[in-house]
């Protein structure tokens, strides 16, 4: 859905709940208009939550053990990877 599809359903259904007076007898706008506020918060808080974890992620490299090192040994580089350069992480 995105953000902006979750807050467009989060103004939908303050508009619809606070503004809207209407009632066409079967189908009760206040309860409509909290339905969709209540779905974009949801869809809000999961976009958040999957956007969140999508940016880190930590990228690993190793390299081949020389002849000079008995074997077995290997050289690992971690870093984490969150799309900023190193000035700007923190």
């Amino acid at each position: 859905m995105g953000i902006g599809g979750s807050i467009f359903l989060l103004a939908l259904g303050a508009i619809l709940t606070f503004a809207v007076n209407g009632n066409l007898g079967f189908l009760d706008i206040h309860v409509v208009g909290y339905v969709l506020m209540a779905a974009g918060v949801l869809g809000l808080i999961l976009t958040l939550f999957f956007y969140a974890n999508r940016r880190r992620r930590v990228v690993t490299t190793s390299t081949a053990a020389p002849a000079a090192y008995p074997a077995g040994r290997t050289t690992v580089d971690e870093r984490v990877d969150d799309g900023y350069p190193p000035a700007e992480r923190y």
